[in-house]
């Protein structure tokens, strides 16, 4: 059966994504709710999106900015881009094939055969965890967030570099404590490159207008750069 991807929106010099200049797919669907997602509207599979594409019809379309994403590569992200395992593993194995550097951009929240089949042609994972404590994550996410963690032991297991990242949220992840404890858990994962620190924005709240869906963080403030400059201290 021919494996068809279903494909919100495509950055084609995408510079925010992993590292250097990169060919960024945004694939539909997500089983988490993040209170802060700016893409609500790539939370439902079943939506019918502008791009279906085959893995060798993106591939195609990526082979296009080659001499543009030489320095990068093409990266996965959503939504989650696990919910379409099949079309993810497909299409980083025709990009690793032709040289493309690939990074998936995951929560880690789902973790079965298929989905950790992507990681066999999978040069960088940027890791989103929610938060440690659990009943933090179900109050960011909705789900407790152990899968990101055994997806994390997953990558170490595998030695497949990492980055994480972190939103930082007012009234929810912003806290001292909170942040140094996750600092110091991940000191012992020798995959982890680094810890990219994203501040809380508002930019997508007029998505949940257009969907007829609540705010969930109405009224809270973006984070301030000085702030994420001051987490990033910690480090030290």
């Amino acid at each position: 059966m021919e494996i068809v991807g279903k494909i919100h929106s495509i950055e084609s010099f995408g510079t925010v994504d992993g590292p250097g200049i990169r060919f960024v797919a945004f694939l539909q669907g997500c089983p988490l709710r993040c209170a802060y997602c700016h893409n609500p509207d790539t939370w439902d599979l079943n939506t019918k999106t502008k791009y279906e594409y085959t893995p060798e019809q993106l591939f195609d379309e990526a082979i296009k900015y080659k001499n543009f994403i030489k320095s990068g590569g093409v990266t996965l992200t959503g939504g989650e881009p696990l919910m379409q395992s099949d079309f993810a593993r497909e299409y980083f194995r025709l990009c690793q094939q032709a040289g493309i550097h690939t990074t998936l951009d995951t929560a880690g929240s789902i973790i079965t055969e298929k989905s950790l089949s992507v990681l066999d042609y999978t040069n960088l994972v940027m890791l989103d965890i929610k938060a440690l404590d659990a009943e933090l994550c179900k109050q960011v996410c909705g789900n407790d967030g152990s899968a990101s963690l055994r997806f994390l032991e997953e990558l170490q297991r595998r030695n497949i570099p990492t980055w994480i990242r972190h939103v930082v949220v007012p009234t929810l992840t912003d806290d001292d404590d909170k942040i140094k404890a996750l600092i110091e858990f991940l000191k012992p994962y020798s995959v982890v490159e680094k810890i990219e620190w994203l501040p809380y924005h508002t930019l997508g709240v007029f998505k949940y207008k257009e969907l007829g869906i609540p705010y969930p963080l109405e009224g809270v403030e973006a984070v301030k750069k000085s702030r994420i400059q001051e987490i990033k201290t910690f480090e030290r």
